[in-house]
């Protein structure tokens, strides 16, 4: 469910909050889960909250241009527009300047048979507006030149969309095209939509997090990437207990719901020369325990997905030896596609 105002819909965003630097800042978690991520010493997820992966703006509009006015902050920003499926056209913000973007239909598209342009996932009458991972993006205003204006149909715009929930690889990062991360990707092949709650270093399991899954309307399955990021933070204990909230508070919220839970993926901690490390030790320890509480739960609709399965070639790690590159993502969103296809 879309956030709709000014005739448009904010998809995967909460919250557009007004900002001091002008616009609307999109927000894809509310202010009062925000302000309340961390675990022990580490908060860092109260600052990757504000970025706007996943987020997109969406509108249908009658006349054959538009203008789009918009803003980043802090850091450069990548705008990447599409007519329904259509990849469109680029665009660049430079950080604090009020940017306009002049949109005009795409010529092609009146010299085709209409069933060329059948819709995978949107119609092609659909303009969406994406962004690059990192970006913080304030809207201003769209300008349709006196033709009418909306917010997509529900029949424009795919049936079911898959609720994300995980670390820095379901937010996208290090990737050179964010359509390209496994999230995406997948749900590019599995024609649904999706929302992507990634975290970088920050998904930590939070009750609160967990109340805000379980209330947050709008999806019909989801998948839990966990782990990772507290294994140099929480005992196997700690993870443990965090995790099960978070899984039995999904399930218990919406029994019904189709809940993949995936341990971690392959990296540099199964491979580390130094067994006695931190994340060394724990990645196995963590790695057991996620099949187990799926096992606790026991039911048909809460499954278990092993990382070690979807990303299948360490090659397709970034340098890091953690991230997925490109190349490891649309690895991992084949992989992982075909196991949701099969599940659902």
């Amino acid at each position: 469910m879309a956030l709709i105002q000014d005739s448009i819909a904010f998809h995967n965003v909460v919250d557009l909050a007004p900002s001091p630097a002008g616009g609307l800042r999109l927000h894809r978690f509310p202010a009062a889960l925000r302000d309340r991520l961390g675990f022990k010493h580490h908060s860092r997820g109260r600052f990757f909250a504000h970025r706007a992966s996943g987020c997109e703006l969406r509108f249908v509009t009658a006349g054959p241009y538009v203008r789009v006015t918009l803003s980043a902050q802090e850091v450069d920003a990548t705008v990447f527009v599409y007519r329904g499926d259509h990849a469109h056209s680029r665009h660049h913000l430079p950080a604090g300047v009020v940017t306009h973007l002049f949109l005009e239909d795409p010529p092609f598209f009146a010299q085709v048979e209409p069933a060329m342009l059948r819709p995978h996932r949107y119609t092609p009458n659909l303009w969406r507006l994406a962004f690059n991972q990192d970006a913080i993006i304030h809207y201003h205003e769209v300008e349709p030149f006196g033709h009418a204006l909306r917010p997509p149909a529900p029949e424009e715009t795919p049936r079911r969309t898959w609720l994300a929930y995980g670390s820095s690889i379901t937010f996208g990062a290090n990737t050179l095209h964010p359509a390209n991360a496994y999230v995406p990707h997948a749900a590019f092949r599995l024609g649904v939509d999706f929302l992507n709650h990634g975290l970088p270093g920050s998904c930590l399991c939070e009750p609160e997090m967990a109340a805000h899954l379980a209330a947050r309307p709008g999806w019909d399955f989801a998948t839990l990437e966990l782990g990772v990021n507290l294994t140099e933070l929480a005992t196997p204990e700690e993870f443990e207990t965090r995790a099960r909230h978070l899984l039995h508070t999904l399930h218990q919220a919406r029994p019904d719901t189709p809940i993949f839970v995936l341990n971690i993926f392959p990296n540099r901690a199964d491979h580390a020369r130094n067994r006695a490390e931190i994340a060394a030790v724990n990645t196995p320890l963590f790695n057991a325990i996620i099949p187990r509480l799926v096992a606790e739960i026991a039911s048909p609709r809460v499954h278990f997905i092993d990382g070690r399965d979807i990303l299948t070639d360490l090659a397709g790690l970034h340098t890091d030896l953690i991230h997925p590159s490109d190349e490891g993502h649309l690895l991992m969103g084949q992989n992982l596609a075909a196991r949701l296809a099969a599940l659902l």
